[in-house]
């Protein structure tokens, strides 16, 4: 893949008078087209900062950016090449979704301001793509966050750069919308070719939709690699010093209290959410149990769990709480 953008020798941070306060130092990264990026890491590390330092809204404290691909290279962002969509609250909320997204061709107009044809035709692409059709003639205080969001990705896309840069767009966001916006601009990586880098904390998304991770690890460094290799060498463990989740198995790490062990038989999602339901519950789940066994069985009316407890009868319910009611009694 082509990389649109290279990080050299680059430190982020601010200065305090004469002090400098470092949150980055010695960056070597690059964002390749067609490419979806999340950056992540603790909170505090300087996410927000690289962001709108590679934005160009930020001076560098050293390093260089270097814009383009292979075979034209400059060392200074034209404006129209990268877009941003910060957390910045918009004050203009009498504007409508349109007049919004309307603002991303504004690098390239002319001194009237009067948008052209082919100008319109590129913002009516964005409203395709972002799929928010029904929104454009709505005013900006009309909308939900999720629809908000929406709105200023699709003016990120009617700028028409290489590059779209991302801070928290999920944040505030309820888990259809989260989903929504990680899968939309995943699609967009594929159907458009951009570069799209996105500081998060959505560590569950993050593993089912980046192409590759950047982490904010320890001493000013950022480490890169895809997330199942984050996973399996710990790394996001490290970093976030997760408790009581298990990365590996995407599941809470639940307390045993029952001290009864159960075999479960079955297969399918019926037989995940069975097990989660039992260990949630206290409940050991064993292959080699004999004291108590559960088989899921899929019939025309539904699924039946046959319940074989020792010295006993066979149960059988069409429901798991059912199913936990017998175990309790």
């Amino acid at each position: 893949m082509n990389a649109l953008l290279q990080i050299e020798n680059l430190t982020t941070g601010y200065r305090v008078g004469k002090t400098e306060h470092l949150l980055f130092e010695n960056l070597n990264l690059s964002l390749k087209a067609g490419e979806l990026v999340c950056f992540m890491g603790s909170n505090g590390a300087g996410k927000s900062t690289l962001i709108r330092t590679i934005a160009g809204l930020q001076k560098p404290l050293a390093g260089k950016i270097i814009f383009g691909s292979a075979d034209h290279v400059t060392k200074t962002i034209r404006p129209e090449k990268i877009s941003v969509v910060l957390t910045d609250r918009i004050s203009a909320v009498n504007m409508t979704v349109y007049e919004l997204i309307s603002f991303g061709r504004y690098p390239y107009l002319d001194w009237d301001v009067t948008l052209r044809e082919d100008d319109k035709k590129i913002i009516d692409r964005s409203i395709e793509q972002v799929r928010i059709h029904d929104l454009i003639n709505k005013k900006l205080y009309e909308l939900s966050d999720g629809q908000l969001q929406m709105a200023m990705i699709a003016r990120a896309l009617a700028q028409d750069g290489d590059i779209i840069l991302l801070d928290e767009p999920t944040a505030h966001l309820d888990l259809n919308n989260r989903v929504e916006i990680m899968n939309l601009l995943r699609k967009l990586t594929r159907t458009t070719n951009k570069a799209i880098l996105l500081a998060t904390h959505e560590l569950d998304l993050a593993l089912q939709t980046a192409d590759l991770i950047w982490l904010a690890g320890k001493d000013k460094t950022i480490i890169t690699g895809i997330p199942e290799d984050f996973v399996l060498n710990n790394s996001f463990d490290t970093i976030f010093q997760l408790k009581g989740f298990d990365l590996k198995t995407g599941k809470l790490e639940h307390e045993v209290y029952q001290h009864t062990s159960v075999k479960l038989m079955g297969e399918g999602y019926e037989y995940r959410w069975t097990k989660n339901a039992l260990e949630r519950n206290g409940y050991i789940v064993n292959s080699d149990a004999h004291e108590i066994e559960i088989q899921l069985i899929k019939k025309g009316d539904g699924i039946h769990w046959h319940v074989h407890q020792s010295n006993s009868q066979t149960s059988v319910v069409q429901s798991i709480s059912a199913l936990l009611t017998i175990l309790r009694n």
